[in-house]
């Protein structure tokens, strides 16, 4: 490791997945989930999920409003869509590669509702008329990888014909930030390194071998079945007019460092009741590539991507990180794009030269290095963004514009020597 990486790694963000992960019960995703993950146990609680034809998914999921839950947002119904259009045979995949450390809501899922996110990918993979579908489980978690096993094992041994059933193939993505983005997953099941490369189509026209690839993450999944099961009046009963449902947020334990938890919020809900007391500090909202609220910055806010989007911010993945006391947005920032950098493919420019420049700048204005330069970290940001292989360089460049901007008083400081926190 170089000097500044050691120096990097002995801070205080983690950048490993959590070691524990728990969540408490919620409305749609998370309801029940203290009676155990069991196919048993799913389907006394909700019954079995129905099998409408792709007219009917594709207006119940159009109706409300599902976006997909890996960060983009991108409507459901659009790539659903786009996918049957294709003039090849679809494929249908379940991306569980949680590659980002602050993250744990598609873990939460796979060890406590795994056939919530089974169900909404049978039931479209049917309707496509596709046999096969394709789970990627994350090497670093090791205990999804068995929940999910154990979870097909029971679909298969209660499938009441064999031949009918559906063929489920899990993939393990070999650790890494980048390991879940979607043409790494891509990339993994073609047989290749599970890591990104530049594509000018979307999955949903041209995925795996050039076929139209649906390919969501499990919370996304999860909530098709949500809606399938419910219809799109039913789904509609929590959130709000505008943006219906549910999300999955992660947030750090309390008390456990190594620990996160996973929460179940209805669109509207508060964020001073999501947060508690914790809403009164800096806030980094949709991880290691979200943005930075500031102090305060969410006490009169709800959980609405698009009220977020109208101040500036994000929701992202849903992963959410209020500092503790005393911690430092600007230190803490030079870490996660220290560890960013190190995580890249090393596939283009901006990744192999310009997000470690990145790291090292913003690591100066951290140490109160004197030759650390406002302008030339904004230069940076601006020279990766928008010109990956992938969006990894973009993400980078927005959490660091971010701290620019949020924090210009701390960073003001910092470029003097000193450090307010």
């Amino acid at each position: 490791m170089t000097e500044t990486a050691l120096r990097r790694s002995a801070l205080a963000v983690r950048t490993l997945p959590p070691a524990r992960v728990s969540a408490m019960p919620g409305p749609l995703l998370l309801a029940g989930v203290s009676d155990g993950p069991s196919l048993c146990a799913h389907r006394e609680r909700h019954g079995r999920l129905p099998t409408p034809d792709l007219r009917t998914i594709l207006g119940n999921v159009t109706a409300a409003g599902v976006a997909g839950r890996g960060g983009a947002g991108f409507p459901f119904a659009r790539k659903l869509a786009a996918t049957a259009d294709g003039r090849r045979r679809p494929v249908v995949v379940v991306n569980l590669a949680e590659g980002e450390p602050a993250s744990a809501k598609d873990t939460a899922l796979a060890l406590l509702a795994p056939h919530h996110v089974l169900d909404g990918a049978e039931s479209v993979a049917r309707a496509l008329g596709v046999k096969q579908v394709h789970v990627v489980v994350p090497a670093e978690r090791p205990r999804v990888g068995s929940a999910l096993a154990a979870a097909v094992a029971e679909r298969q041994a209660a499938a009441p014909h064999r031949r009918a059933s559906t063929d489920w193939v899990l993939h393990e993505a070999a650790p890494g930030f980048v390991s879940g983005q979607s043409r790494a997953v891509i990339e993994l099941l073609d047989g290749r390194p599970g890591l990104p490369v530049t594509a000018w189509q979307p999955e949903a026209v041209a995925g795996l071998r050039g076929r139209p690839t649906l390919l969501s993450n499990g919370e996304t999944w999860a909530h098709v079945a949500a809606v399938l099961r419910r219809g799109a009046r039913g789904y509609a009963a929590h959130g709000t007019a505008a943006e219906p449902g549910t999300t999955l947020l992660t947030l750090p334990h309390d008390e456990d460092s190594e620990a996160a938890v996973v929460v179940e919020a209805a669109y509207g809900t508060a964020w001073a009741s999501v947060l508690g007391p914790a809403v009164h500090r800096p806030v980094l909202l949709g991880g290691f590539h979200g943005v930075w609220a500031g102090p305060g910055d969410l006490a009169e806010v709800t959980v609405s991507r698009e009220q977020l989007r109208g101040l500036g911010l994000t929701l992202g993945a849903g992963a959410v990180l209020p500092l503790r006391p005393g911690q430092c947005p600007v230190t803490v920032t030079a870490e996660v794009v220290g560890y960013l950098a190190d995580q890249s493919a090393r596939r283009c420019g901006p990744c192999r030269s310009g997000l470690p420049a990145l790291a090292d700048e913003v690591w100066r204005l951290a140490s109160g290095d004197p030759a650390a330069s406002w302008t030339r970290i904004a230069e940076l940001a601006g020279l990766v963004d928008g010109r990956g292989a992938c969006a990894h360089p973009d993400g980078t460049a927005r959490l660091v514009r971010s701290m620019l901007t949020t924090f210009d008083g701390e960073v003001a400081e910092h470029l003097a020597g000193r450090c307010l926190a």
